[in-house]
């Protein structure tokens, strides 16, 4: 009975949120088709496409219903100096976007991109080459917040360790953290690392947390949800960087030698085998940057595509079909958003285990192995 209480109330929630994102949506669009003269009579084309890659792209404005949106700082250095202003001033008060008189350029956003404009409005390719965006970008922002989150549980779950000690039963957020952490230690660090899990349990756990946090911030359709951080190349991109580098910092002889000197091999044998683990050392960030990108954006699109079948169709009786099945996607999606999560720390787990790994002799036995 608890069961079946906990799935309708589950049901009921995503219908809620799909609802509220589908009329996010829709006066977004309207907004987006709205002409700008008063001769034009004709409605335009709903473009899902473009609405579809507007929501799961980085902006330099958060937008939270209607023509309501959060501006956010804009940080350019030029080949003249630094240049800061706020995003308001590149949107009109219909969420339209219009051109801005910086202090050296003129500038415009293009599809969440600053460009700089000459006089007639076209794009200067030369001089916004020599532009560098460092804004705090809407992608940025839910990073931040994120990170404020993480870090307000963990000082708060921290502290209730340090008043009520390890011998009494967790209460409250330690009741609910605790399990969570005993299975990265239990099913991901020990495992993969071996005996020397406990030296890499911060890292690991950071790296669970914050792509377990964006993921399912990233599911809610509104402020402070709604951002696309874990679905940006860019962000996956520097996880996993990030993993490269701890693993082959902390890569023992053992570790490069079975890379570039493969032992118990012939010298012909070695040679060839060389290039090859060499590529597979560099293949292991690509495949982490693309699965959890390619993954997180995936059930994105699927679940703005079903939205837009309401839009699309002109009808509300689509939203019979498409709203159940995008609270299926969702459902689905937030199991992804936990597996993608622990499919990154494990890997990472992994790629560490086999740098620190010590290779022993035959006959020789490391009395932790089993450990």
């Amino acid at each position: 009975m608890a069961f079946r209480s906990t799935k309708s109330l589950l049901v009921l929630s995503f219908s809620i949120l799909t609802m509220l994102f589908s009329n996010n949506l829709l006066a977004q669009d309207s907004t987006q088709n709205n002409t700008t003269t008063t001769t034009e009579a004709h409605e335009e084309e709903f473009n899902v496409t473009e609405t579809i890659l507007g929501h799961i792209r980085d902006d330099h404005s958060w937008h939270l219903c209607g023509h309501t949106s959060l501006p956010l700082p804009v940080i350019l250095y030029t080949d003249k100096g630094i240049e800061c202003f706020s995003s308001s001033n590149l949107m009109d008060e219909h969420h339209h976007q219009k051109a801005f008189q910086g202090k050296y350029y003129t500038y415009q956003s293009f599809k969440g991109k600053i460009k700089v404009i000459n006089e007639d409005g076209s794009i200067n390719d030369q001089l916004t080459a020599n532009v560098w965006d460092f804004s705090i970008t809407k992608n940025v922002a839910a990073l931040f917040i994120s990170m404020a989150i993480l870090i307000l549980v963990f000082v708060t779950v921290a502290n209730t360790y340090k008043k009520r000690g390890i011998t009494s039963a967790p209460k409250g957020l330690q009741s609910f953290m605790e399990p969570i952490i005993f299975f990265v230690r239990d099913e991901v660090a020990k495992p993969n690392i071996g005996h020397h899990y406990a030296k890499y349990m911060p890292f690991i756990l950071t790296i669970f947390f914050i792509i377990l946090i964006n993921n399912y911030l990233g599911m809610i359709p509104f402020f402070p949800g709604g951002s696309n951080v874990s679905g940006n190349i860019a962000f996956t991109l520097a996880l996993a960087i990030i993993v490269f580098i701890v693993v082959n910092i902390k890569g023992n002889k053992s570790y490069w030698e079975h890379i570039f000197w493969m032992p118990g091999m012939n010298i012909g044998m070695k040679l060839f085998l060389a290039p090859i683990e060499v590529i597979g050392v560099l293949a292991r960030p690509i495949s982490l940057t693309i699965r959890l990108f390619a993954n997180v954006t995936a059930g994105h699109i699927l679940v703005l595509s079903l939205i837009c079948l309401i839009f699309i169709f002109k009808t509300v009786f689509a939203s019979a079909i498409s709203v159940p099945f995008a609270v299926f996607i969702g459902l689905i999606e937030s199991l992804v958003a936990f597996l993608q999560a622990y499919i990154f720390a494990l890997l990472a787990a992994m790629y560490i285990g086999m740098a620190i790994e010590e290779h022993h002799p035959k006959g020789d036995h490391d009395p932790h192995y089993n450990e």
